[in-house]
């Protein structure tokens, strides 16, 4: 079966997993290899005290091996997203996907095995002898009804977690909307009628746990290619489907539907008429997950029934049906406790932390985060997001909790709090630390406008901006340039329709804007001539007036040409925020131990204590809109008054400053880098100090310090920068450098989003 990709999102999709290098995974060592000696401690001869320490006690293998946090993700390849039996290897970048979605969303080690073997018993016998390696094994993309007795005997044999996603993961989320619809509704889930399409592995582990949720089994009616599973049936049956037969003379989904209070699909497209959903219960629950196109869409089904609640596979809808939403987590879970097996107690517990979560008013860090407010439980919010950072703090200690009630936790937590606050400080050192921004700005997309609108990292930028629904893009460059480009790069946006261009070279505004520039800038040197000559030539000055003029809402440039001649521009048409002294920037670097925000970057050479303060207190706002609360430290060469060096003068003048004018914020210095970072160190050299835990907002003397640390950590951490973040101006403004991605484009466009409907908010109310 061949996919409907889109021949740009083909081609990207391609390039994405060629390059830099091929594939989507490595393997980094985690303790250092430098001299002689740890070379000793790592091989021969110092290995042989960890292996000798595992011979007398096989337990000590979770302690000086990597097993207890590495998952095995293994398929045939019979059953591959919606591609079929690709066999293995053609299946290999979905498992190496999958082992993507472990570490980022529950730091879990994973290596994906693809396995050239249908043969039940042979499959099989290849799994179990891998136990010895993994502390957990992830069944994936394996055809049912093999993969039930694949599964079966793999739990029955092996001492580890074995756990089907296919299966139990699409069945814990099911579970948890179901759940929280039913109650929605005013239904108990005894008494509902539930009607389902499809009879494969998903639906089957889908009923199978809503039986244990409650459901009654004569109250279910399942469907598949060949209609109703009735008693009798002799064709396309298995032992797991015949639980369901039913003592029946309907033969089709439509005979079964009439009144049913949910409707369950998991097969293809359009087999859920709105005539037969119009025959629905009174407010049903349809949950349509046939991707990409589900059994009926919401459009359609809310015309027949605006009573019903809709759950579908896709993300552009309410209530997203993604297995991310707790495989990830139910492993976390069961590997920290070095369960045995995921059984149905863990499973349940999922569903009940995940249904839970859902009701949960959200936190102010994290509405911020989201979209500015409050997600509210109701019939477009029935699940998570599945970015909500709350998912991991919720499910892993419910899953845990429950392995240990059962039983099944060869090491017990002592501490589940301490555990809750451990999984706390995973979340912001996943690499999604943007995904709230991006939310945020999909709530409502502002215009930016983007200077050098012929680059090919803005042109990419721009179509995953208009895809993810961002941004409404504003390029500025010559319109011939932006299309030719457009098409060598294979990108599908379309100028005119997609995106507005301004043409340096012939655009109607350009006498008004050249009589903006003098009204703004008059004063401050700048003659007709040279207005008119940097109107047309100048892409920074003709963004920016174009955001002073109110035609933009935030503006993108620096990708060419120098960064502080630039800044003079940005300064000289959109001005200071109130009350700012000056200009600054902030560099957020997203590395392996957390995100860190690094200030100031870019702009002041030798910041005064009062400049430093100031930039402090900004750089505390912009770090709140990722749902992280700040905390600061003031860094120096010297620890707490050491040294009365001027630089310890100004950090320390500067706390003074910053205490007084914003007591909220958590912050301390003067203090050395290591000081800020690791708390032990901070314990011991003053005990008393008000920053707690780990600085994520590290305030520098001087802008060589900020700038090299900043490029060191780049590129020594192998670190994400997101940035710089231009902070300090009356509208928002970035300006970039010249070794930043497309990606970097995004992120940033993503920034300068939320901070415009901040500024919108604001001015508004």
């Amino acid at each position: 079966m061949k996919s409907t990709l889109s021949n740009d999102l083909r081609s990207g999709a391609l390039v994405y997993h060629r390059q830099p290098r091929p594939g989507k995974l490595e393997i980094q060592a985690t303790k250092p290899l430098g001299n002689q000696r740890d070379l000793a401690l790592a091989y021969s001869p110092g290995v042989a005290a960890a292996c000798e320490a595992i011979v007398d006690d096989p337990a000590e293998a979770a302690e000086l091996t990597s097993r207890q946090n590495l998952v095995a993700v293994i398929t045939n390849g019979t059953a591959v997203l919606g591609l079929g039996d690709i066999g293995p290897l053609a299946s290999k970048p979905v498992m190496e996907g999958k082992a993507v979605l472990f570490k980022k969303f529950a730091g879990i080690d994973c290596f994906d095995i693809e396995v050239e073997q249908k043969n039940i018993e042979k499959f099989v016998e290849v799994v179990a002898a891998l136990e010895p390696t993994f502390g957990g094994i992830n069944l994936e993309d394996i055809k049912g009804p093999e993969c039930f007795e694949i599964e079966e005997q793999l739990k029955a044999r092996m001492n580890i977690p074995v756990f089907h996603d296919d299966q139990h993961g699409t069945a814990i989320i099911v579970g948890a909307a179901i759940l929280n619809g039913l109650d929605l509704a005013g239904k108990k889930i005894a008494d509902v009628k539930i009607v389902v399409s499809g009879a494969g592995a998903a639906a089957i582990a889908c009923i199978n746990l809503l039986v244990e949720l409650g459901a009654q089994r004569k109250n279910i009616w399942v469907s598949d290619i060949d209609g109703v599973v009735y008693k009798g049936r002799n064709t396309l049956m298995d032992r797991w489907k015949e639980v369901y037969a039913q003592e029946t003379d309907a033969r089709t989904l439509n005979d079964v539907i009439g009144d049913a209070d949910v409707f369950l699909g998991v097969s293809a497209a359009g087999v859920l008429k709105p005539e037969m959903a119009k025959r629905m219960a009174p407010k049903p629950l349809i949950l349509a997950l046939a991707n990409p196109s589900p059994e009926i869409t919401p459009e359609d089904a809310l015309a027949v029934r605006p009573d019903a609640m809709i759950c579908t596979g896709r993300s552009d809808y309410p209530n997203q049906v993604n297995n991310v939403l707790c495989f990830p987590y139910i492993f976390r879970g069961a590997l920290d406790v070095q369960a045995t097996t995921i059984n149905e107690a863990m499973k349940l517990a999922a569903v009940r932390a995940i249904a839970a979560l859902a009701r949960e008013a959200t936190s102010d860090i994290a509405a911020r985060a989201y979209g500015g407010e409050a997600s509210t439980f109701g019939a477009t919010s029935l699940i998570p997001n599945p970015f909500d950072p709350r998912l991991i703090m919720r499910i892993a200690p419910a899953v845990a909790e429950a392995a240990m009630a059962t039983g099944v936790a060869r090491k017990p937590l002592v501490d589940i709090g301490a555990y809750r606050e451990q999984l706390s400080r995973f979340v912001f050192r996943s690499g999604f630390l943007m995904k709230p921004l991006f939310q945020q700005a999909k709530s409502d997309p502002k215009r930016v406008i983007y200077a050098e609108g012929e680059d090919e990292r803005v042109l990419r930028a721009a179509q995953v901006a208009l895809e993810e629904g961002l941004a409404i893009p504003i390029l500025i460059g010559r319109p011939s340039v932006i299309e030719s480009r457009i098409q060598r790069f294979g990108l599908s946006i379309k100028p005119g329709v997609d995106f507005e261009i301004v043409n340096p070279e012939d655009d109607p505004r350009y006498r008004d804007y050249v009589q903006t520039y003098l009204d703004i800038a008059g004063r401050r040197g700048i003659t007709p001539e040279a207005a008119r000559a940097l109107v047309r030539t100048n892409n920074t000055v003709i963004a920016a007036l174009a955001v002073a003029r109110g035609e933009a809402d935030a503006m993108i440039s620096g990708l060419e040409g120098r960064f502080m001649s630039r800044l003079r521009h940005v300064k000289d048409i959109i001005g200071l925020a109130p009350g700012v002294c000056d200009l600054a920037a902030m560099t957020l670097i997203i590395t392996n131990k957390g995100a860190f925000f690094l200030s100031d970057t870019h702009v002041k050479h030798d910041p005064t204590a009062e400049e430093i303060a100031d930039m402090t207190v900004l750089a505390a706002s912009h770090v709140q809109r990722f749902g992280l609360e700040p905390k600061i430290a003031l860094l120096s060469h010297s620890d707490f008054g050491a040294a009365d060096t001027p630089t310890a003068l100004k950090m320390r003048k500067a706390l003074k400053l910053i205490r007084d004018r914003a007591p909220h914020l958590e912050c301390d210095g003067e203090m050395e880098a290591d000081t800020a970072l690791v708390p032990l160190i901070r314990e011991r050299v003053l005990p008393s100090s008000t920053l707690k835990d780990m600085a994520n907002v590290l305030i520098f003397p001087n802008l060589d310090a900020a700038n090299i640390a900043y490029q060191f950590a780049k590129v020594l951490a192998d670190a994400l920068p997101v940035g710089p973040i231009l902070i300090g101006t009356a509208k928002p403004a970035h300006l970039l450098t010249g070794s930043v991605t497309a990606r970097g484009v995004v992120n940033m466009t993503a920034v300068a989003v939320v901070e415009a409907q901040e500024s919108a908010a604001a001015a508004a109310g």
